[in-house]
């Protein structure tokens, strides 16, 4: 009887182990099988998980519409831009990595930097135009990537709805073929800081157009004042998502005229074609 309570007693204890071992196993399994599934990479896959948390749960994002699926074709999102995480809320979105324009001088932060390049995102100047990021971006939209670009050029920390537009979106959608999705966000919390919305609870909309259909002008990527015309466009569709149907977009730059458009256009189109 003794012996019998002993051998009990004995297989009771490592009731805990076994069963620890056996949610371990199924973790493991449950892991890999999902990293064969996943169009990310293993650390882009941690890095969505924590971006995940993040915008569900300290920022409670709510979505409204889808992004297309991933076809042969790619396509360009735009959005309008209102903190630095804004392109954290489209990856959510997303089926895959979104490559977002992003100026040169943030890959050479330390964490930052390392930051960006998990995300393969796309490094271009400020200033004029980046033949090697753009001819980037076109390649990339061609072979089905998703390209997401800002057309405000900075945050917009004003009362306004939104600022002027610069072309880029506009030029890199009509020489690569591909869609435009027009993307409205509200109620991210900007300090002024790269770092200092990751700390702050927020409430964020997210609202996602149908795609635009450029077809129509896609033997029009010469003339050059299409570039700004379908600008006005997107941005126009990024107003509507916002509820402002009569807002009336204006295009970027003191300097800005259908003559340095036509020009910075002509630059353009001789550098990818």
């Amino acid at each position: 009887m003794v012996s019998s309570l002993s051998f009990l007693e004995g297989h009771v204890a490592i009731l805990p182990v076994i069963i620890l071992i056996a949610f371990a196993l199924a973790l493991v399994l449950f892991l890999v099988r999902y990293f064969r599934r996943s169009p990310y990479r293993v650390v882009q896959t941690i890095v969505a998980w924590v971006n995940l948390c993040l915008t569900r749960i300290l920022w409670r994002v709510e979505v409204k519409g889808q992004l297309p699926e991933r076809g042969d074709r790619g396509g360009i999102i735009v959005c309008n831009h209102r903190g630095s995480v804004d392109p954290f809320f489209i990856q959510l979105m997303a089926h895959g990595i979104v490559h977002w324009f992003v100026a040169r001088e943030y890959f050479k932060l330390p964490l930052v930097g390392t930051f960006l390049r998990i995300s393969e995102s796309i490094p271009t100047n400020r200033a004029g135009i980046d033949t090697a990021s753009t001819k980037a971006a076109i390649r990339m939209a061609r072979d089905g990537e998703w390209i997401g670009m800002l057309p405000e050029g900075r945050i917009n920390a004003t009362d306004n709805l939104l600022l002027p537009g610069r072309p880029g979106a506009a030029m890199i959608a009509l020489k690569a073929k591909v869609p435009v999705v027009p993307c409205y966000l509200e109620g991210i919390i900007h300090d002024g800081t790269f770092w200092g919305c990751l700390f702050k609870p927020a409430h964020v909309k997210l609202k996602i157009g149908e795609p635009i259909d450029l077809e129509a002008y896609y033997e029009r990527d010469r003339e050059h004042e299409v570039f700004g015309e379908l600008t006005l466009l997107f941005l126009k569709r990024i107003a509507e998502l916002a509820g402002q149907p009569d807002f009336q977009p204006q295009l970027a730059g003191r300097r800005w005229s259908p003559i340095t458009e036509r020009e910075d256009a002509q630059l353009a189109c001789e550098s990818t074609s």
